[in-house]
């Protein structure tokens, strides 16, 4: 497997499941919560990485949970290999020319990895004796074992919101994204949220039959529409309580109409069309804490410079601009709801 365009199936997206499921807790044999034992590897531009950056922030445990931060664009993983196409994540702040080496790319957020010295994640996978083809982040590393974790964020996040609490001090010290009592909740939000708009944006932008686009599409559609209709009749996905299911959604529809309607070919509506949706995504945005946790510039570049094959120049659109429309005033918490 060479990028993610690689995991195709008779023309459609089908994403290959994680592979490391550890589950920190007191009751873990191996793997307890501990502060400063443990270490992040995240991208601004993953919105699966972005959702585990999104709740250490939110609970400041930056001191607990330390992090490494890759550059947005995939890089060749072997360069010095002719043999091997694998292009993947990589830790470099140096400038990036771009596919056709006309432009150069630059910016910052990105760090060296202090931990392990990798130059790419596929590097902490290999170190580990991971003998797989995918190496994606985010990756939950333990100091102490000096091994892979997790790489599931759906794990990351719910053990970063549950068994950290102690050394939380930002304003959601104390949140719980997966509450016992709204659980069964929020499996059944995720069980459509995820294939219909998570998953489904990368579906409608790696088809390459009309026939998986067109399903695709459609199943994104219908989707909206339904987060549009729940979202004028309570202020988040499983009621008035911020949960998982909000934050997993929420990174994906914070990228929708700066990357996917374009890119993805995500283009019937685009999110400012839905009131609901729109006023949603602002509320989230200025949660404290979650905003430090989203870089546009990552993002784009990520998305336009990593496949050459859906955007042979590597250009990098200037517009919309999502930071400003989801930093405007809201209406969820005014708004009064029908019971």
């Amino acid at each position: 497997m060479t990028t993610a365009l690689d995991e195709m199936d008779h023309g459609s997206f089908v994403r290959t499941a994680s592979t490391f499921r550890e589950i920190i807790s007191q009751s873990h044999p191996s793997f307890k919560p501990e502060f400063g034992r443990y270490h992040l590897y995240i991208s601004y531009a993953c919105p699966w990485a972005n959702r585990c950056l999104a709740i250490i922030k939110m609970k400041r445990l930056e001191k607990c949970i330390t992090l490494s931060v890759v550059h947005p664009t995939w890089r060749k993983t072997r360069p010095d290999d002719a043999s091997d196409t694998h292009f993947g994540w990589a830790f470099n702040n140096e400038p990036l020319w771009s596919p056709t080496e006309l432009d150069k790319f630059q910016l910052t957020g990105c760090t060296p990895d202090q931990i392990n010295g990798a130059k790419y994640i596929r590097d902490l996978y290999e170190l580990v004796g991971y003998s797989g083809k995918k190496y994606t982040v985010p990756v939950l590393w333990d100091k102490k074992l000096k091994t892979i974790v997790n790489n599931e964020s759906s794990d990351i996040v719910r053990m970063i919101s549950s068994e950290f609490n102690e050394w939380a001090t930002g304003t959601y010290f104390d949140l719980n994204l997966y509450p016992e009592r709204l659980r069964l909740k929020i499996d059944e939000a995720n069980a459509w949220i995820y294939p219909g708009i998570n998953d489904g944006v990368y579906r409608c932008g790696f088809a390459k039959t009309q026939k998986a686009y067109d399903e695709a599409i459609n199943s994104l559609e219908q989707a909206l529409d339904k987060l549009e209709d729940l979202l004028s009749k309570q202020r988040f996905v499983v009621g008035e309580v911020f949960t998982e299911a909000d934050l997993r959604l929420f990174m994906t529809l914070v990228r929708f109409d700066e990357v996917y309607v374009v890119y993805f070919k995500c283009n019937v509506k685009k999110l400012i069309e839905y009131p609901n949706i729109r006023h949603y995504c602002r509320d989230i945005f200025q949660m404290s804490g979650l905003r430090e946790s989203i870089r546009m510039d990552h993002i784009k570049m990520h998305y336009f410079t990593s496949h050459p094959t859906l955007n042979t120049y590597g250009i990098i659109p200037k517009g919309p601009n999502s930071i400003a429309e989801f930093s405007m005033t809201h209406d969820r918490i005014m708004r009064s709801y029908m019971p």
